[in-house]
């Protein structure tokens, strides 16, 4: 009780100094967009996308009245950088009541900070087509001193977003394919590079990417390009930077020269100079940049994959465009994650004495680097020397005031960020958020977390309601934050002090299809009281550890002139239920068909126990022997067996099954051997001497045309159909 009254007199306090209130109403609402040339379904605040840009000033309190005019889908929304109470903070059953369809909802707190920020959607994949916007916070009793402008960056796909989740949880590669980035057998030897894609599927590694999806467009405050032609010679302009893509970095640069970085994710840093920096997904970037001649200058923000860009451009005049970015040199990252990663699938412990940045091992794809050094210290056709562009990272990063925590005790906690490309797990310490318990921390103690990332992608940690110290060699200055980007085989480590009192907190991967997938983890304060908006919290917890136990239904149809053979599955991050069929069109062809229940195991998913039943007839039944010895029972069978799938390196899945009559069956396969960007081969081979071996040549996400033999069925040649 006493805790209860505490927090009470607390907020009645912030309120009693708040400066003013500050109302907007958001509505929102199902529409129609077309960024393509196609109309698809989106979700819109206010009728626009982005959401409206909300503008405060330290002090005010804030009061948004959302109203839900869906018919069918609750949603909310997380402020996103914010100090806030927790009930306000809007994370739908965790800390905030979900806004149902045709209801509304109120958020109030008072400003504690100024800055950039942003806010969006925490339901499901609303984020993806439409639901995000900017937050701008003046600081009380100063003008800015520079005219500013708001660059609110993301990214659109034309699918619909749950059937991106679901493609990569199936480990499609359609969107490399459309990326140009499959890097195929045959691509590797035209370019010299087939040792190198020997070794990297002997090491159990899928094909170097940067970016998990192939996106339609990219924007700035919702269009491609925005123009700004009013600001003339000499002005500086102070570019508020949010990236509020799903699952998009981009890196940001300007034709008129170095800018300088002024904030970031709301907190200020001694101005440092730049001629690049890659912006995570979520976190925010105050720039300074100025037209250095009269001239039409255009800053642009360019995804990581070199696939598409988007611009802003200040100034009219002649144009002075921005040098674009090169394709990446994907293979050399092939060679160089080969000699990172052990056969087991872990990073090389020499990797992990990286941090903050510096060392960016993708580095080695940047044609525009390698260019750069190769003509070090020489000139270009213009007579300026050709040197490497000063990039951005964290140890850069100085903050223009001490940071240093308050004295107290201090806990150190660690996580691993660990990932499955093939299954699209993401988890810390091997965990998903639902397969862990929330982390108790009291008020007032220090958290220290150090973060290594033992994964091939980028992961932007976020923080919510708190701001940490990123630990970068700037001893009492470091820099705050509270979304840290940590590359593959960096270790870094952030502090932050408890002081936010009371309630459950997340700390997830901002990429969207990360968070989902389980990567994260919940801090909850000691004592903490009722959360009134969630009365029945044991049922609401559900709600929150169900998004990454969901199941995605996955298929593949052959239909073919010998017959058709076919998979359906349903899994989630660690069970698979599965069934398979193989249907002659004569007796003598016949059936068969099975059905498994497995759980996938070890840190790495290579191993799958199983277990189900296989029921098959064909006319004939000769007798024969299996390579064990056994007599064979292929032609008919009616059993329940258990078994055991190993991916072993090669991507080979060795298979070993035993039914109840004793009957051991052994079996080596492989689905998917990249020939070329679209041509696949596949194989298998068991010890009841059947093998089958085929091709397929994929024409877009869902079709094939194929060609396969099998040892029972024969020649066939037809389509399938892939979901």
């Amino acid at each position: 009780m006493k805790r209860l009254i505490f927090i009470a007199l607390f907020w009645y306090g912030q309120l009693a100094m708040a400066q003013q209130l500050v109302r907007y109403d958001l509505y929102v609402a199902d529409t129609t967009v077309n960024y393509t040339g196609k109309p698809r379904k989106a979700i819109a605040v206010n009728g626009s996308i982005p959401m409206p840009t909300l503008y405060f000033t330290e002090g005010d309190t804030a009061e948004v009245h959302v109203h839900n005019k869906m018919h069918h889908h609750e949603t909310s929304i997380h402020w996103h950088g914010l100090l806030l109470p927790n009930e306000q903070d809007g994370v739908p059953y965790l800390t905030t009541a979900p806004i149902l369809p045709h209801s509304t909802h109120v958020y109030r707190f008072i400003l504690r900070q100024s800055g950039t920020y942003w806010y969006h959607s925490h339901t499901m994949l609303q984020e993806q087509v439409g639901m995000y916007g900017a937050i701008v916070i003046q600081k009380r009793n100063e003008r800015p001193k520079y005219p500013e402008e708001v660059v609110l960056l993301s990214d659109w796909s034309d699918e619909n977003p749950h059937q991106i989740e679901r493609s990569l949880h199936y480990a499609t590669d359609w969107y490399m394919i459309r990326k140009n980035a499959v890097q195929s057998y045959g691509e590797a030897l035209v370019q010299g590079y087939f040792p190198a894609k020997l070794e990297n599927e002997w090491k159990r590694m899928h094909a170097m990417d940067v970016s998990d999806v192939a996106y339609d467009r990219f924007t700035l405050n919702g269009k491609e390009k925005v123009q700004r032609p009013h600001y003339q010679k000499g002005d500086t302009v102070r570019l508020r930077v949010i990236n509020g893509s799903s699952s998009t970095y981009f890196w940001l640069s300007y034709s008129g020269g170095p800018f300088q970085v002024v904030a970031s994710d709301g907190m200020e840093v001694v101005p440092v100079s730049a001629d690049r920096l890659l912006i995570g997904v979520s976190e925010t970037y105050d720039l300074l940049v100025t037209l250095p001649d009269t001239g039409a200058y255009e800053w642009v923000a360019t995804a990581e994959d070199r696939t598409g860009q988007t611009v802003l451009t200040l100034g009219s005049g002649p144009a002075v465009p921005h040098t674009p970015m090169p394709r990446l040199r994907y293979f050399e990252g092939m060679k160089m994650m080969n000699d990172m990663m052990t056969l087991n699938g872990n990073m090389d412990d020499m990797g992990m004495q990286m941090s903050l940045q510096q060392m960016d091992m993708n580095a080695v794809m940047y044609p525009e680097l390698a260019d750069r050094t190769a003509h070090n210290h020489h000139s270009d056709h213009s007579g300026h020397t050709l040197t490497a562009p000063v990039t951005l990272n964290y140890s850069m990063l100085r903050s223009p005031v001490p940071t240093t925590l308050p004295k107290g005790p201090t806990r150190t906690l660690a996580f691993e960020l660990t990932g499955n490309m093939n299954r699209y797990v993401w988890t810390l310490n091997q965990k998903t958020i639902s397969e862990s318990d929330k982390i108790q921390i009291k008020a007032g103690e220090n958290i220290r977390i150090i973060l290594t990332n033992n994964s091939m992608m980028r992961h932007p940690m976020h923080l919510h309601g708190h701001f940490f110290r990123v630990v970068n060699g700037q001893g009492d200055f470091a820099p705050l934050k509270n979304v840290l980007d940590i590359m593959p085989m960096e270790t870094d480590t952030i502090e932050f002090q408890a002081s936010e009192g009371y309630g459950d907190w997340y700390f997830h991967c901002h990429i969207l299809y990360h968070m989902m997938a389980g990567m994260g983890r919940i801090f909850r304060y000691e004592y903490t009281p009722p959360n009134l908006q969630l009365p029945d919290p044991a049922k609401a917890l559900k709600k929150v550890y169900a998004d990454d136990r969901r199941f995605y239904l996955g298929a593949e149809v052959g239909l073919e002139s010998n017959g058709s053979d076919g998979q359906i599955g349903w899994m989630n991050t660690r069970w698979q239920l599965d069934a398979e069929w193989r249907l002659g069109y004569t007796r003598t062809t016949g059936f068969e068909t099975e059905s498994h229940l497995g759980r996938y195991l070890g840190k790495n998913q290579f191993w799958l126990a199983y277990g189900g039943w296989d029921w098959r007839y064909r006319e004939g039944n000769e007798p024969e022997r299996n390579l064990l010895g056994q007599s064979n029972s292929k032609d008919r069978r009616s059993v329940v067996c258990l078994g055991i799938q190993y991916t072993m390196p090669w991507f080979l899945v060795a298979d070993v099954r035993v039914d109840h009559t004793g009957y051991v069956r052994l079996q080596l396969s492989r689905d998917d051997i990249p020939i070329t960007r679209r041509l696949r081969l596949w194989g298998m081979f068991n010890s009841d001497l059947e093998y089958a071996v085929g091709t397929r040549y994929i024409l877009n996400k869902y079709l094939s045309a194929s060609v396969h033999y099998d040892s029972d069925m024969g020649l066939g040649a037809g389509m399938v159909v892939t979901y």
